[in-house]
């Protein structure tokens, strides 16, 4: 019985033991988020010729205008080659 317990404690003190075994077994679920459709949804509602939302709620979201908004897209666009 006390080599179980000395055993259980020297696990405790080096990090390992059977919580942290238990961790490293589980996988993540998977969520499909259809992000793909999100982007389409956020184009339309935002910067489509006929927006969803007017400015001032394109202003509320993003904290600023939309001018000023396609000023440092082509900005980066055009400096940086990432974008």
């Amino acid at each position: 019985f006390n080599q179980i317990i000395e055993q259980r404690l020297e696990n405790l003190s080096s990090g390992t033991g059977d919580r942290q075994e238990s961790r490293e077994s589980k996988k993540r679920a998977y969520i499909n988020r259809d992000r793909a459709e999100g982007d389409k949804r956020l184009w339309k509602d935002y910067f489509d010729e006929n927006a969803t939302y007017p400015p001032n709620l394109f202003r509320r979201r993003f904290r600023m205008n939309k001018p000023l908004f396609f000023r440092i897209v082509n900005e980066l666009y055009n400096d940086d080659s990432f974008f």
